[in-house]
Order: C-alpha cells, then structure tokens, then sequence
C-alpha cells in the first residue's frame, strides 16, 4: 500500500527575519551602542562588544531596472557579503562589515552614477506613489515630479547643510500611497470636478449597487439617464478620490485640462522635540507642466531655501512654522494665501488631533 502524501503546510506565516540578517547583526543583536555619520552617506553603528557596521547608502529611484538590481547585488557580493537593504524612501544601503570595503564600494556606486549621500540633516530619496506610469486615478505623474525636484534639490542629498532632516513625498491623487501625510514637504495630485459619467456604457461596464457602496461620502445613487439604468453623482460630496471609477471603468475622472498639483508642509512621524504632526496646505493649485514641472520646482526650491535660512539648528519644517507663525512662513516665502488655506471641516479637532505624546505648551 503506497504511503499517505503528507499533510501540505499552507498557514506557515512569514519567515523569520534574522534569517536575512547579517551575521555581525546577529551577534550583536540588542546590544549597539551608539551610531554616528563620519561622512555623508556612510552610518556607522558601534555595538557594546566594539563590533562596527558601516551602512553605505546610495541614490536610487524608487522604479529601478532589472540591470541596475544586478549591479547592486554584484556590489554587495563583492564587499559586503551578499547584504544590502532599501530604505522605506527607496534608498540602497550596504551593509558593510570591514571598513577596508567602503572607500571601494563608494568609489565604485559614484563610478556607476549612484552617489552617496541622504543622511543626517539633508535631503533623502523622495518617496512616491505610481503616477501616469501605473495608477489609473493619478492627477499627475509621481516619476517625473519627482526626477524634477531631486535634480534641483541634489546638493542637499549630498551634504549635510540643511538644519534639519527634510522629507519629502509625492502622491499622484488623494488617495495617497505615498507619505504626504506627515511630510516636511508634500507634493499631492489633485482632481478638481466630479467623475465624467458615460451613461450608455454603465449598465455593460458597472454593477451598480458596487459603484455606490464605493463612494466613501455617499456622493453616488442610482439613476436613470435617458430610459438606461446608471449613477448620478452629487458634486458637492465628491472628493475626487475615484474610488468609483476602481470599480466602474465608465467613470473617468482624470482630466488634462484641469487636474494638477497642490503643495503641503509641516508634516512629520518623528516625536524628537515636538509631537508628530500633519502636513498642512500650502499652494492649493499648480498646473500639471510636463515634462520638468517648473512651477512645482520652484515652489518648492523656494520653500527649502526660506526654511534653510531660517530655522534653528535641527528645527523641522513644521517645528520652524510652528514657532514663526503661518502669517510669516507666507509672507517669508511669498505664497498667497487664499480662501482654499481655511480649514472649516468642524470635526478636524477631534479626529486630525490625536497623539498619545506629551505637548510642552501643557507644562
């Protein structure tokens, strides 16, 4: 009698990350002592026995081809035993154990293209969502903003100028991927009309009663448009977020002609100094000009220079508005300010308002 297979395994959850470890980590495990940045790009943790690790990080954009990972992955085999990692903004990180490798390691990124650099108080990666090059909701591209901006912002990625850490996102609609949420500097795609409904096609393309469980304002109902059942949509419960168009490709929302870009600020996760906070509006509306984006370049060039003139020795974006006040940070920068800047949602205290830390102004 042939032998019973043996039972599958399926809920085996995910593996255990000390498995991709670096065996200096796992020995040190727990025990670093303190890290310090001898020069841009290069991060060093000292751990309680004297080991050092040495993280050397590169520029890398977040959509990368085949032949820039192999490169990576020959550079980490051949100086820092096969380990490397990606930042959460989309960085390369070396993680090298023989300080002998790091000179060559950077000699041979900087040889490639990549330079050294995002660390301590500068500039690091921008990160962003999909854009035109994915997403069928975006309001603008997420890769060309982003090339844009960093090749005006590059001399903050490779010092350590800047008075503070600047984080910068990028998310092609309001639907968010990406972190402008709690940015220092936020670019944020914007839709400014209501979803361009093709009657005829919602019955073949739509179920109905999905489109409107869709809508995250109840902006949607079913109606009948010329004798075929479709959706009308309320424009002044919309909020551009195409969520019905996910569910329903006959209600299109992007637009060429009117869609663009807002500018927001002060956000940030860090609770060093002062509590985490959101990111605030700034420009309500620049245009979508590809390919090189001069308005939103300059916008925010102008922000990070008035910033980086002003603000104390590791003073945040926000923190530096917080204690100038947003009447200066307008006029310090020359952005209008407009009736679009009035935050008149009247539950924004209650829910926005939320941190489990203690706020200094409450001593």
């Amino acid at each position: 009698m042939a032998e019973a297979p043996a039972k599958r395994v399926t809920d085996i959850g995910p593996p255990d990350h000390k498995k991709f470890l670096p065996p200096i980590i796992l020995k040190n495990y727990g025990q670093w002592k303190y890290h310090e940045i001898p020069r841009q790009g290069v991060l060093v943790h000292t751990a309680e026995s004297g080991d050092k690790l040495y993280s050397v990080r590169a520029a890398s954009p977040r959509l990368i081809a085949i032949e820039t990972i192999r490169l990576f992955a020959d550079l980490a085999d051949k100086y820092s035993g096969g380990y490397l990692r990606w930042t959460s903004r989309n960085n390369v990180e070396f993680l090298v154990s023989d300080p002998k490798n790091v000179d060559p390691l950077i000699a041979d990124l900087t040889k490639a293209g990549y330079p050294i650099g995002g660390m301590g108080n500068s500039i690091s990666n921008i990160v962003h969502t999909q854009g035109w090059v994915h997403c069928h909701s975006a309001a603008t591209d997420a890769s060309g903003i982003v090339k844009a901006v960093m090749d005006d912002l590059f001399p903050h990625f490779a010092e350590m100028k800047l008075p503070g850490k600047l984080r910068v996102a990028l998310a092609c609609c309001l639907n968010m991927c990406g972190a402008v949420h709690c940015s220092d500097i936020a670019i944020l795609g914007i839709h400014r009309h209501s979803p361009n409904i093709k009657h005829t096609s919602v019955k073949a393309m739509c179920e109905i009663p999905s489109v409107v469980a869709a809508c995250p304002t109840a902006a949607i109902r079913p109606a009948t448009v010329d004798g075929n059942p479709s959706v009308e949509v309320l424009e002044e419960n919309c909020m551009y977020c195409a969520n019905c168009y996910t569910v329903c490709p006959a209600m299109p929302l992007a637009d060429p002609d009117t869609d663009g870009v807002s500018i927001w600020v002060g956000g940030k996760v860090s609770n060093a100094r002062s509590e985490p906070r959101f990111s605030k509006l700034a420009v309500p509306f620049l245009p979508n000009n590809p390919p090189r984006w001069p308005e939103v370049v300059n916008t925010v060039h102008k922000i990070v220079e008035v910033w980086a003139a002003n603000a104390h020795k590791y003073e945040r974006m926000g923190d530096w508005i917080e204690r100038i006040g947003w009447p200066r940070f307008f006029k310090l920068t020359g952005l209008e300010f407009t009736k679009q800047h009035i935050d008149d949602f009247k539950h924004a205290g209650l829910s926005f308002k939320r941190s489990t830390h203690v706020r200094f102004d409450q001593e």
